[in-house]
């Protein structure tokens, strides 16, 4: 059984996938060739925004929007402490101070209580300059960002959406990739829309960013690519890449994200009364892409218990994130708040990610749950004896 279905996804779409992949090789424009543009444009339509702008891969489409904001050495940046280790790396990457917040356990985003609680902290405590605020889309929903919004306009503080694992997303008619004053995301395989590599993109309505962004993609790049007027970095979507991901999307849209929409209702069904685990929620008025379908074990010592279970039964499961930003020896030197993340704590101990991806079948979803359900008296047994 896939745990992303990378594989059941291109046999679905395999002739579509090679006849792009084909075409791309027989014009040789592997690097900025026309599906490039043309993918840009469709995303920022989609999205709802004036540019978007690919790049190398989602952690350059942050360390990108911060170096347009001219971020580093002094300044803070606030991030959610229960995330990717990118969203965090980014803004260290440059010089700033990430300023770990701890998040929602019903959500898993940034906790707006929590996030104001560290803005007021860092003024009246450090040096640093608040400036930035990231607010991640985990697992596929949005972040408050109608609060977080609020926070940062109270404190003159730039919003940039790490949706990496969130495009697709939305909250009521406005999508995700369309809630900062800069936004990213990520195009990494086993994202809600990947390609066959690395890739990513950054979006905003901004024109002198996005002129900035582009130049910093090539090299600085002014006028044409010899002529340099600023650092920047080589950061491009390749051409196979792009036309990749404009097969993909199609499939995405169409009917991908609601497939997976009806399997996260479906697991919820059958995991939802259990005595095991919590299953994840969805605020009101939101929409998920559902990049994961994380459940959060009510005891934490029977999280490798229910894991052991599944794989006994050849069911792949993953558990992110084993700990919160603050615990990562990488920013052990970093002293820029008040320290509390409860909640991090509790979800890193408790989290499970299960199987989750547009093509698994309603069979596989039934035996999943009835596993989980069951994994603590299974002791050892195969799915097959609970049948009988």
């Amino acid at each position: 059984m896939e745990f992303r279905g990378l594989k059941a996804q291109y046999q679905n779409l395999k002739t579509q996938i090679d006849d792009a992949i084909s075409k791309v090789c027989s014009e040789a424009a592997f690097i900025s060739g026309t599906e490039v543009e043309e993918l840009e444009k469709q995303l920022a339509t989609y999205v709802g925004v004036k540019h978007c702008v690919t790049c190398g891969n989602g952690t350059d489409a942050l360390v990108l929007a911060l170096m347009a904001w001219g971020i580093g050495l002094g300044d803070a940046v606030f991030v959610p402490d229960f995330t990717f280790f990118a969203s965090g790396e980014a803004p260290a990457f440059l010089g700033a101070v990430p300023v770990f917040v701890d998040v929602e356990k019903d959500t898993f985003n940034m906790s707006v209580n929590a996030l104001e609680e560290a803005v007021i902290y860092t003024i009246n405590n450090t040096n640093l300059k608040p400036k930035v605020i990231i607010a991640v889309d985990l697992f596929g929903q949005p972040a408050d960002y109608p609060k977080i919004r609020k926070i940062a306009d109270k404190y003159n503080l730039l919003v940039l959406e790490d949706a990496a694992q969130g495009f697709g997303g939305a909250i009521g008619n406005k999508k995700a990739c369309s809630f900062g004053d800069i936004s990213t995301t990520s195009f990494f395989p086993a994202k809600p829309l990947g390609c066959y590599g690395d890739g990513g993109a950054v979006f905003t309505d901004n024109d002198s960013w996005a002129g900035i962004i582009r130049s910093l993609c090539v090299h600085g790049k002014g006028s044409s690519k010899y002529d340099n007027v600023r650092i920047g970095m080589n950061s491009r979507l390749d051409t196979v890449q792009a036309a990749v991901l404009r097969v993909k999307f199609k499939a995405f849209t169409g009917y991908e994200l609601e497939n997976v929409n009806n399997i996260a209702k479906r697991y919820t069904v059958l995991l939802g009364g259990t005595d095991q685990v919590i299953t994840p929620g969805v605020n009101s008025g939101y929409y998920s892409s559902w990049a994961q379908y994380t459940v959060v074990c009510k005891n934490s010592g029977h999280r490798e218990k229910i894991k052991s279970a599944l794989k006994k039964n050849g069911i792949p499961s993953m558990v992110y994130y084993v700990k919160g930003l603050h615990g990562q020896d990488a920013f052990r030197g970093i002293k820029s708040g008040h320290g509390c993340f409860e909640n991090t704590v509790y979800l890193a101990q408790r989290v499970l990610s299960l199987p989750m991806h547009p093509y698994i079948e309603e069979e596989d979803i039934n035996k999943i749950s009835c596993i989980v359900n069951n994994a603590l008296v299974l002791k050892g047994e195969k799915y097959e004896q609970l049948l009988v």
